[in-house]
């Protein structure tokens, strides 16, 4: 056994979102370092195949749980469905999110609704569900994946980067609090990403237009957000210029990140 993969030894990780794009990197990055693994998304036969592909390349184990995040009583049920088994995941990826490209008023409610459960509220909640099994084994890794987008100017009538703030700033709060008791927790923001989540939004020729340079991989997010967690740092900025743009916006005062913000429309439309 490798040292990689004796990282993982007896350790569960549960990945929601895990049917594509970046959660299915992160579970590729922890089943490779010996994590069994908990995959979650509504996408059933989608976690089927995947499951089988990890369980055949790394000997790991793997539950599949078929949820959409966006009921309420979804959370607890995970919970409740893993203790049954007698499954305390060490490890908690909350990856599952979306966007819309509706401004706030063009947007329905539930669909609004949804997204903060999805993206807000199921997160917090999953955290802290959780984290008390963690306390008790004295180790515990969160990764909350959250976006540059909590950092740059807001949208017009959108809540992605709202919600996105929120998640990096939970991340920080709970590291705070939880690294005495052997949990890390990091935020994982990540700019373009190639992933279906552009396809989904209905946007992906727009931002096909931007150069190749702006891009990173899911698998290139994963990696450096596993590194991040692992060495107990609460913040993840994949890539070098992700790095500088957001520095940079850190420098600008509020009034000019609004005017900026007030002039932008979501990839230009």
């Amino acid at each position: 056994m490798s040292r990689t993969q004796q990282e993982g030894r007896n350790h569960w990780a549960l990945v929601t979102g895990a049917s594509a794009g970046i959660g299915e990197a992160f579970a590729n990055e922890f089943a490779q370092n010996g994590f069994n693994l908990i995959l979650v998304a509504r996408r059933k036969e989608r976690l089927e195949v995947l499951a089988g592909q990890l369980t055949d390349k790394f000997q790991i184990k793997v539950e599949v749980i078929a949820a959409d995040l966006s009921d309420p009583k979804v959370p607890k049920r995970l919970y409740k469905e893993l203790h049954k088994k007698q499954i305390k995941p060490s490890v908690l990826v909350n990856n599952a999110g979306y966007a819309v490209k509706t401004g706030f008023t063009d947007t329905s409610w539930k669909v609004q609704a949804d997204i903060m459960q999805v993206m807000m509220t199921a997160v917090t909640e999953l955290c802290h569900l959780f984290v008390e099994d963690m306390k008790a084994q004295h180790y515990g890794r969160i990764i909350n994946v959250a976006s540059v987008a909590a950092f740059t100017p807001q949208i017009p009538g959108n809540l992605y980067g709202g919600i996105k703030s929120y998640v990096a700033c939970l991340s920080e709060a709970l590291h705070m609090e939880l690294s005495e008791f052997g949990i890390n927790c990091t935020a994982v923001c990540p700019g373009f990403t190639r992933s279906e989540f552009h396809d989904v939004m209905e946007v992906k020729e727009a931002t096909g237009k931007f150069p190749s340079f702006m891009w990173s991989s899911a698998e290139e997010v994963a990696a450096q957000g596993y590194r991040a967690v692992m060495t107990g740092k609460p913040l993840c900025i994949p890539g070098g210029l992700n790095k500088l743009v957001v520095g940079a916006i850190g420098m600008l005062p509020r009034s000019m990140l609004f005017k900026v913000g007030k002039q932008q429309a979501l990839f230009g439309e």
